[in-house]
């Protein structure tokens, strides 16, 4: 959400004049000085009396968050160096998008009341001598990380500079606390390996998919066993649910002020955007759609359950089917659109991803994100894996990266379509056209295919291949043996 935020020009005005919320900070003034001075601050009266002052971050120190601009936060500081109150002015962070609202922002902001701008705050660090602990945002790491950094450092600094508290009140601020994504990482060690190994076994997979292609039964319960490790992991546990929502951010990152630390304080979504920047050069985009997104693993994982229980299945016929195809595209566009007129609208529109509502708040949601979700994954119970196909303007985005695939790795023969129609009818998201030819936009890489590429007793090339090689066998059983004549 942006938050509305005066212009930085107009400083002949207190600064209560500018910020109502000054006066929720300081209730007791009646008189507020504009902004001035270096670092910029404006003193806070009563009675003639100075009683505090306030700053605007942004004018001090600006961190690029998560949405890659900073956040601007209205900070108090009484004469002691005390924080006496803060707000956040203006922001555009995508903390909706991640099921964190504007209250569960300001919630976290007011904990740093009554801390010293001396002090050494940092998140969880509850038990550490010499820190004083705060709770985190859960599920908005970067943005917590990069409101205390912030809070904190400006704190200080206008504290030092304006000589408030001095003395013995003051601690050793020569000690600078880490980068922000150091601190994360180190917190996250455990999901980091879990992750890690997960990824290095999907890479093993890829290399050796000719071989386990070879092996059907084998490469099925690896990809069953690898579809309930994304579920449950990287879904369930890690929260790593890729969005749309991420590629805009990036966008935008890229066309402001760019800092890797924005993307590196948050390890999970770094590591498997970093895996699948990997894979789109390799394998192209289905590596990510077939193999690692948790919303259409769990479609994939209900389709074959509802398969089990013989439940009917249904397709669109082929030209309604390549139609559909086009429907992400436009959503797709139509949220890059409306996100260059306003990111935090566009943070809202992505909605239509129901990745948020299942994955990072398990359906814990107001009712009609959750039967919008249900909706989907019902429908997905008698159609494969239906959002993917037709409305995922995620799959959408990572066609575009995936058209500079350096490699061809799925193979075809000449007969594919022409005449066989085998792995086109088999193929689980209708992405072979009759013609042959693997629309590398639409493909999954379950390697389906490849299965069949490689089956003797399917495939009609090897069928024939083989046929020929047995009937050769069986003439030369048959044959009358020349050496044995005239005996």
């Amino acid at each position: 959400m942006l938050l509305s935020a005066p212009a930085w020009g107009a400083e002949g005005r207190p600064i209560d004049q500018l910020y109502p919320a000054a006066r929720l900070i300081f209730p007791q003034a009646d008189r507020f000085t504009p902004l001035g001075g270096a670092p910029p601050h404006a003193w806070v009266y009563r009675g003639g009396r100075r009683i505090g002052v306030l700053y605007r971050s942004q004018d001090i120190l600006a961190i690029p968050a998560y949405s890659g601009r900073p956040l601007n936060i209205l900070v108090g500081l009484d004469l002691e160096g005390r924080i006496a109150g803060l707000r956040i002015v203006a922001h555009q962070e995508p903390i909706l998008a991640v099921g964190v609202s504007e209250a569960d922002l300001a919630a976290y902001i007011h904990q740093y009341e009554g801390k010293s701008a001396y002090d050494r705050v940092r998140i969880g660090a509850y038990d550490r001598p010499g820190y004083v602990g705060i709770d985190g945002i859960s599920g908005a790491t970067i943005t917590s990380m990069v409101a205390n950094a912030t809070v904190m450092r400006t704190a200080r600094q206008v504290a030092e500079a304006l000589d408030l508290a001095p003395g013995a009140h003051r601690r050793d601020s020569a000690a600078e606390e880490p980068s922000i994504w150091l601190v994360v990482w180190q917190q996250r060690k455990l999901k980091i390996a879990l992750l890690g190994a997960g990824l290095l076994a999907l890479g093993v997979i890829l290399v050796f998919q000719d071989w386990l292609a070879r092996r059907p039964r084998l490469l099925a319960r690896l990809r069953r066993a690898y579809l309930l490790y994304t579920v449950i992991f990287i879904g369930g546990f890690a929260l790593a649910q890729l969005s749309v929502v991420n590629v805009l951010t990036f966008v935008h990152a890229v066309m402001h002020e760019f800092d890797w630390q924005t993307f590196l304080a948050e390890p999970m979504l770094f590591l498997l955007w970093s895996f699948v920047a990997v894979t789109l050069l390799l394998w192209g985009r289905g590596v990510y759609c077939g193999w690692l997104c948790p919303f259409g693993a769990l479609q994939e994982l209900l389709f074959q359950a509802a398969q089990r229980l013989r439940l009917p299945a249904f397709e669109f016929p082929q030209m309604v089917h390549e139609r559909l195809w086009a429907v992400k595209y436009i959503i797709l566009l139509g949220l890059f659109g409306l996100s260059l007129q306003s990111l935090p609208n566009a943070q809202v529109a992505a909605e239509v991803e129901p990745f948020k509502t299942v994955v990072v708040m398990r359906f814990d949601r107001e009712w009609p994100f959750v039967l919008y979700a249900a909706a989907l994954l019902g429908v997905a119970l008698f159609n494969r894996k239906f959002f993917c196909r037709y409305l995922c303007a995620l799959g959408a985005a990572l066609t575009y990266p995936a058209k500079f695939r350096i490699f061809e790795w799925l193979r075809r023969r000449k007969e594919c379509g022409r005449p066989c129609q085998i792995c086109a009818n088999e193929c689980e998201v209708r992405a072979i056209h009759p013609t042959g030819e693997i629309n590398a936009n639409e493909c999954h890489y379950c390697l389906d295919c490849q299965v069949t590429y490689w089956n003797a007793y399917k495939c009609p090339p090897l069928v024939e291949r083989r046929k020929r090689r047995e009937r050769s066998r069986r003439v030369a059983v048959a044959a009358p043996n020349p050496a044995g004549r005239g005996g």
